[in-house]
C-alpha cells in the first residue's frame, strides 16, 4: 500500500450511496459506473472501497481550494461577477488524457500524481464557510476532481453552507445516477456538465459512456437545477460540424435556454498531439449552437478573440445584457427581476436581486486564501 493510499484511506467514513449484496459485496451508486465492489476491492474511482462489507468514502479534507470568479467554472448565468469558493478532493471516475487537473483527478491511478498527497488539507464544513465569507464568495462549488464520487462530503459541507446563505453547485462530468441526484439535489442550485463529445467510441477512451452523460444532463435539468454545459473543443477529436451540431441539437431538445460553452483545448497531460483550438474554430462552433436554436452560446478560454460570444445576449432583442472579457464582467444590464433592461424579456438564469451589487471590472483571478 502506497503512502498516498494509506493517507486517503485514513480520511474516510462509511458512505451512504450504496447497497449491500451477498458475500460482503456491495453496489456503489455515486456515479454511472455503478461499481460492484467486492470485499477488499476498490471502485473504478479508486477512492471508494469495500472494507468488511461496508463502503468507505472520502471525507474531511480538500486537495484543492480557492475562491474563483464564478465565470471560471464556467457559469455565465449564475450571479455574474461573484466569487465561488471552490474545493476538490482526489480521484475521478474517468481518465481523460487531456485533463488539466490530472494531478488531483488521477490520484491512485497514475503514479506521477502521487505527489498530490502533499496537497491534502484536513478541513471541516465551518472552516469552508469561513473561507467563503473571507473572500466574499456567495457560491460554494465542488469541482477540480469529479464531485460525484465525493458526494457524501460535499453534502456535509453544503448543509452548513446553505445554513449560512450560500448557494451550492457542482462542476461535473455528468456521469450521475438517479440515486446520487436524489441525494445531492436538495442542496444544489446549479450543475455544470462537461459534454466531452458525441461519439460513444471516444467517450469510452476517456472512461465513460456517452449515453450516461446525456441522461445525466437531462436528469439534472429535470431535478430543477440550473444546468450549463461545456464542450472542450479538441481538433480532430470532437470538432467536426456534425458532432457539434449533434451536441447543440441534443441540448436544444431539452431546453433552448441551457447555456452551451464551447471552450479552447490546449495541450496538456497525455494529449499533446492535437493543435490548440483556434478562435476561428470556437466561433464556428458557437455559430452552430445558435443555428441549432440555443438561446445562449459562449466561446471561452480565448478572451478578447471571440467577439460577441463572450457576452450574454438577450434572445429577443440581441442586446448584450452582460458584457465580459475573460472572467471579468464589464457591464450588467439585467434587472433585479431577471429581465432585459432594453426590451423586458425574461432571461433564463439565477441573477442578482440587486444589480448594484454585481461586481464589475474586477481582477478576474482567484482570491488568495489566508
Amino acid at each position: 500500500m502506497s503512502s498516498l493510499e494509506k493517507r486517503l484511506d485514513s480520511l474516510t467514513i462509511e458512505g451512504e450511496l450504496y447497497e449491500k449484496l451477498e458475500d460482503n459485496a456491495l453496489r456503489c451508486f455515486a456515479c454511472g459506473h455503478r461499481c460492484l465492489i467486492r470485499e477488499g476491492k476498490r471502485g473504478i474511482c479508486q477512492v471508494r472501497f469495500n472494507k468488511g462489507g461496508k463502503l468507505f468514502v472520502p471525507h474531511g479534507y480538500v486537495a484543492a481550494l480557492q475562491s474563483d470568479p464564478i465565470e471560471k467554472k464556467p457559469f455565465s448565468h449564475v450571479y455574474p461577477g461573484t466569487n465561488a469558493l471552490t474545493f476538490g478532493m482526489l480521484g475521478c471516475d474517468y481518465h481523460c488524457g487531456y485533463c488539466q487537473n490530472w494531478l488531483t483527478s488521477q490520484a491512485m491511478r497514475d503514479p506521477a500524481s502521487d505527489v498530490s498527497a502533499q496537497l491534502i488539507r484536513e478541513m471541516n464544513p465551518q472552516m469552508m464557510v469561513d473561507y467563503a465569507k473571507q473572500t466574499n464568495a456567495s457560491v460554494m462549488v465542488s469541482s477540480y476532481n469529479e464531485p460525484l464520487i465525493t458526494s457524501e462530503w460535499a453534502v456535509e459541507i453544503f448543509k452548513v453552507a446553505k445554513q449560512n446563505g450560500l448557494m451550492c453547485a457542482y462542476v461535473s462530468n455528468g456521469n450521475n445516477t438517479d440515486e446520487v441526484m436524489e441525494y445531492i439535489s436538495p442542496y444544489l442550485s446549479a450543475y455544470k456538465v462537461d459534454l466531452k463529445c458525441m461519439s460513444d467510441k471516444n467517450y469510452r477512451k476517456l472512461g465513460g459512456v456517452l449515453q450516461h452523460t446525456l441522461d445525466g444532463i437531462k436528469r439534472a435539468y429535470d431535478k430543477g437545477l440550473w444546468v450549463e454545459v461545456v464542450t472542450l473543443t479538441i481538433p480532430g477529436f470532437n470538432d467536426s460540424n456534425e458532432e457539434l451540431w449533434d451536441a447543440a441539437k441534443f441540448l436544444a431538445g431539452i431546453s433552448k435556454d441551457i447555456p452551451w460553452h464551447v471552450t479552447a483545448f490546449h495541450k496538456d497531460y497525455k494529449m499533446t498531439e492535437p493543435d490548440n483550438t483556434t478562435a476561428k474554430t470556437l466561433i464556428s462552433a458557437a455559430e452552430i449552437g445558435r443555428e441549432a436554436g440555443l438561446h445562449y452560446v459562449y466561446a471561452g478560454n480565448l478572451p478578447g478573440q471571440v467577439g460577441e460570444y463572450e457576452n450574454t445576449q438577450c434572445p429577443r432583442c440581441s442586446f448584450p445584457v452582460v458584457k465580459r472579457r475573460g472572467y471579468v464582467v464589464l457591464d450588467y444590464q439585467i434587472t433585479g427581476e431577471g429581465t432585459c433592461k432594453k426590451c423586458g424579456e425574461r432571461l433564463a438564469g439565477i441573477w442578482s436581486k440587486d444589480p448594484t451589487t454585481v461586481g464589475l471590472n474586477r481582477i478576474g483571478f482567484p482570491v488568495h486564501l489566508h
